[in-house]
């Protein structure tokens, strides 16, 4: 049965929201423990209780609370980044050594920066992302470069993604990202990549991970997602420049249609290009029953506290 674009937009950004059904909300916090840093009484993020109870805590650096469900890094409140992100490395490294959890399996150490309030920097460990999509334009209209993930990846493998995404890392600007992501994945020579690399906003979901994700299902992931178009001369097709990705594809506006209604694409990117949609005029208001749905779920406001890049 094919999927509508709302029920993608939902597959992404399904974390529970508290003013559609309070009850259904708090039922689903009761999975989870937040996590907090000493010295700051925001959320930054929330860690299934499963995970809590598995997870080899260094009692000295952690508090885990569970009749309030909290779980607080318990350096001193005036610690620095760079000390809050060894303990954290610490931590997460026992973990990986006594094989907890599937999900660290593949564990590559990329350093992601966690913000408190006011975007003040806390510590590595978190990850906003930059999806970049790829397209040619002729006189038959629109074709999109969509990438087919590798077999092997860890997570959502073999599904399709957009021509460019990853992760940035600390002190990294998201436009940096998206062209050095671009020669790794695509290979896209940078001089073009930073002389038509268009910026276009964000989307931001509160997704919890199924199993296609690969490891433990239920861990909740907010994110924030740089968005990025890029048209490209037909003559520069991009080509896999590590071993993430299978092939690359030029596909229709009807193709790329059709792989969405069959749930092909890996959630957030699916989430991306009916971002592309609507900016291009191709899904509005007049061909989209649940328009105004999808436009205010591609902007989740986060609960946590976040950083202007």
């Amino acid at each position: 049965m094919n999927k509508s674009n709302l029920e993608l937009v939902r597959e992404c950004d399904s974390f529970p929201y508290y003013e559609d059904n309070r009850a259904v909300y708090t039922e689903n916090l009761k999975k989870y423990h937040a996590f907090r840093v000493n010295g700051y009484d925001d959320t930054l993020g929330y860690i299934l209780n499963s995970v809590v109870e598995k997870w080899p805590w260094p009692k000295e650096h952690w508090v885990i609370d569970s009749a309030a469900q909290t779980v607080t890094l318990t350096t001193p409140a005036d610690a620095t980044p760079e000390y809050r992100s060894q303990v954290v490395a610490e931590s997460i490294a026992a973990a990986v050594k006594v094989d907890a959890f599937e999900v660290l399996r593949g564990w590559r150490n990329e350093k992601y920066p966690v913000y408190g309030p006011g975007g003040e920097f806390l510590l590595d460990m978190e990850r906003y992302g930059a999806h970049m999509t790829c397209y040619v334009e002729d006189a038959t209209g629109l074709k999109f470069w969509i990438p087919r993930r590798s077999k092997n990846k860890q997570t959502y493998p073999s599904m399709l993604d957009n021509t460019v995404a990853g992760g940035m890392c600390t002190n990294e600007k998201p436009f940096e990202c998206i062209v050095r992501e671009g020669v790794e994945e695509a290979s896209l020579p940078e001089s073009i990549s930073r002389a038509t690399i268009v910026a276009r906003g964000c989307v931001t979901y509160s997704h919890i991970r199924d199993a296609r994700a690969g490891g433990e299902i239920g861990l909740s992931q907010p994110e924030v997602e740089y968005v990025y178009d890029m048209k490209l001369d037909p003559s520069l097709i991009p080509l896999p420049g590590d071993n993430e990705v299978e092939e690359f594809n030029l596909l229709t506006v009807e193709e790329v249609r059709e792989a969405l209604a069959r749930g092909e694409f890996k959630p957030n990117c699916a989430v991306v290009i009916i971002d592309f949609f609507i900016r291009h005029g191709l899904l509005t208001a007049e061909n989209e029953p649940d328009f105004l749905d999808i436009l205010s779920r591609l902007h989740r406001r986060l609960p946590y506290p976040l950083a202007s890049h």
